[in-house]
């Protein structure tokens, strides 16, 4: 008896613990805030305070990088169609905030408040499938309506068979034939309601119609909270840390990255990368302070060779001269970006009534897809139950045939 009892009581300490620690957990990560973006993307990126978006960050991945299609691959879930970075850093700007794309910047990232397994929005052409990332301000309900503008392009395009390769970057169809299968596709605005987020999230392809496609059943991966920042992809499971960020509109409390950059001193998008080598800042730095010296050394030229003519003289001093004067028109061109910068963002300016106005589409799509499911299910059950009753006829009329 006494035994029992001292089961009874660990039993019950287990269980204990384990509510206690689950809140404790749950209330860590409800008071997670922006800072977690700020400092662990700071070793790979820079942050910009862009006069219209707030704090920026900007990969150091190199010239040819595009979100949701360099290094990385999708995997379905119970969430929809999702996306497994292969960088260090990809648990956080590929399922949180928007991306957009700048022609002084290259690709940039907005912070959001939101997870989910992929902010982009897909199209299904015949043989293909597609998708784009959603720029900021940009909802679900706007998405799916938006229309294709052949100036800003970033729609990546496989054929439907090579969807759930893990080397998709190998299939991506060439940009040329972007505008023939657009023309011809249709926008997936399949969605899931995740009632434990209170989200919604754009789903992708119908799991039943890659079946058909590939020929065999497709597993979704089951994801699970990770305790810090990071992901990893082992037997089937996504392990990733996805907490549930917080946005202080408190000035004194405010995060902020460490280390800010303005925006006329970005680095171009075809040196960024250079940035991840250590030292190379430090190596660049010290280079000009070798070429100031060299004109001293020839300045003392003309002392010790007095019988040259003057022609020589005149003609280092010019080629001193104009040198600083070419990288003099460097900056001028540089403090003309901001402007052309400020004009994108002022035709994305949402009006709060407005932002109610699509959370209120969002909604009604949510519950049309909800309704168009349910009618579909009650189409098959009452053409199954139809098979069925012609099945019982035809096999009772067999029946009293044998008789006969």
């Amino acid at each position: 008896m006494k035994s029992k009892i001292k089961i009874l009581a660990i039993l019950l300490g287990i269980v204990i613990s384990s509510v206690m620690f689950s809140k404790q957990a749950s209330a860590q990560q409800a008071n997670v805030s922006f800072q977690v973006f700020y400092d662990e993307l700071s070793p790979y990126g820079q942050w910009v305070d862009d006069p219209n978006y707030g704090y920026i960050w900007i990969p150091d991945a190199g010239r040819n990088f595009v979100p949701y299609s360099s290094n990385g691959y999708w995997v379905l879930s119970d969430y929809g169609w999702t996306w497994v970075s292969d960088y260090d850093w990809g648990w956080a700007p590929f399922h949180y905030g928007r991306w957009d794309y700048d022609n002084d910047y290259g690709w940039f990232w907005l912070p959001d408040n939101q997870w989910g397994p992929a902010w982009v929005t897909w199209r299904r052409a015949n043989g293909y499938y597609g998708w784009s990332p959603m720029r900021p301000g940009i909802s679900i309900s706007i998405s799916f309506g938006r229309r294709y503008d052949r100036d800003r392009d970033y729609w990546m395009f496989v054929r439907d068979r090579d969807l759930q390769r893990r080397d998709i970057s190998r299939y991506y169809i060439d940009r040329n034939s972007h505008d023939r299968i657009i023309r011809n596709s249709t926008v997936i605005n399949k969605t899931y309601v995740d009632g434990r987020r209170h989200a919604t999230y754009v789903s992708g392809p119908d799991r039943s119609d890659v079946q058909k496609i590939i020929g065999k059943s497709v597993r979704p991966i089951s994801i699970r909270d990770n305790s810090r920042p990071g992901q990893s992809m082992n037997n089937g499971q996504l392990q990733i840390y996805r907490p549930q960020m917080k946005n202080s509109t408190d000035r004194d409390k405010r995060p902020a990255p460490k280390q800010v950059k303005r925006p006329e001193n970005v680095r171009q998008p075809s040196v960024r990368n250079e940035s991840t080598r250590p030292g190379n800042e430090n190596r660049q730095t010290t280079q000009p302070q070798r070429q100031n010296v060299q004109p001293q050394r020839q300045a003392t030229q003309p002392e010790r060779q007095t019988a040259q003519p003057q022609r020589q003289n005149n003609n280092q001093y010019q080629r001193q001269t104009t040198q600083p004067q070419r990288q003099n028109v460097q900056p001028e061109r540089q403090t003309t970006q901001p402007q052309r910068q400020n004009v994108q963002p002022q035709r994305q300016a949402i009006p709060p009534q407005q932002i109610q106005r699509q959370q209120k589409r969002e909604k009604e799509v949510v519950e049309q897809n909800v309704k168009t499911e349910r009618k579909t299910e009650r189409k098959e059950e009452s053409t199954q139950s139809q098979r069925t009753k012609s099945e019982r006829v035809k096999k009772s009329e067999e029946k009293e045939e044998r008789k006969n």
